[in-house]
């Protein structure tokens, strides 16, 4: 088991749980260091002051808060430890509420609660029970690396689970971002729909990092002073280019099911017919196009001359 990153108490009403906070996710990117590509020695990151452009040792390195561009306030971290902060060895649950409430751009990092002590074993079983019962997760607050944080409780394979949750004010409006009002025909949307249903999945545990493996098989190739088969290119796609929706749509529902082994009837994409705005725009250009194909064909008149 990993060494716990915290050790403290959930606070349950009048209950107090003893815990250990457990990271529940570990890192598996593949992890580069900067070298010296004549020797292959390590280059190092060197904290130098910008005043005197002095290395700093560590002891020397202390916290500050930018006022101006040009006045800095010193913070130290006794002042910090004696900032008051209630939920410093606490984890104090502050209410319940339906999980389908929460947006999930709040949700950051995740931690198991393991018992701490077999004293805590009832309480956090009862807590456990509690949840599972109601059908609900707790809202609480802990504080984490010198802030308050809020937090998030469920129960996870007969764990509670703490997910970070990061403050209202924390969520940019994407207001600015969404698009310009767009005009889409019912049969578009349906195929898309139809498209999510051909896609659906149980779970998305089945997936992979294939840039990892083909990193991993990459550094072992070179390790052994083999030669790495290259992979063969995918299909590039011409970045902007504009392409018909509905065929589109059409394409990727005959993918997904050929993906997933769908043949005969079932299997059968019938090509979708354009829409009204479309049709229009189609036969305007097509009598635009013959018209001025005819124009081209015919002869020019010949001048009379003057008697």
């Amino acid at each position: 088991m990993p060494r716990p990153l915290w050790t403290g108490a959930i606070s349950f009403g009048l209950v107090t749980i003893p815990v250990k906070i457990i990271s529940a996710t570990e890192d598996r990117s593949v992890r580069f260091h900067q070298v010296h590509l004549k020797d292959m020695g390590r280059v190092r990151t060197r904290k130098v002051c910008e005043l005197d452009d002095e290395v700093v040792p560590q002891e020397e390195i202390g916290k500050g808060y930018e006022l101006t561009k040009d006045q800095m306030v010193p913070i130290s971290d006794e002042e910090l430890d004696e900032m008051p902060l209630p939920t410093a060895k606490a984890i104090e649950i502050a209410a319940f509420i339906s999980a389908d409430s929460i947006d999930p751009i709040r949700i950051g990092d995740s931690y198991y609660l393991a018992v701490d002590g077999q004293v805590a074993a009832k309480p956090y079983t009862l807590l456990r029970k509690a949840l599972e019962r109601s059908d609900k997760v707790a809202v609480a607050k802990f504080a984490w690396h010198g802030r308050e944080r809020l937090g998030l409780l469920r129960v996870r394979e007969g764990a509670i689970v703490l997910h970070s949750l990061r403050w209202p004010d924390e969520i940019r409006s994407p207001e600015s971002l969404a698009p310009r009002a767009i005009d889409l025909d019912d049969d578009e949307i349906e195929r898309a729909v139809q498209l999510t249903d051909t896609m659906a999945m149980d779970d998305a545990s089945g997936f992979r990092d294939q840039y990892r493996d083909a990193l991993e098989k990459l550094i072992a190739a070179k390790s052994e002073g083999k030669e790495f088969a290259e992979p063969t290119e995918g299909e590039e796609r011409e970045p902007g280019k504009v392409v018909d929706l509905m065929a589109a749509l059409n394409a990727s529902v005959a993918a997904a099911k050929e993906s997933r082994g769908e043949h005969g009837e079932d299997a059968t994409v019938h090509e979708m017919r354009p829409s009204k705005t479309t049709a229009k725009k189609t036969t305007a250009k097509k009598t635009t196009a013959a018209a001025k194909k005819n124009t081209a064909r015919k002869p020019a008149a010949k001048k009379r001359s003057a008697s």
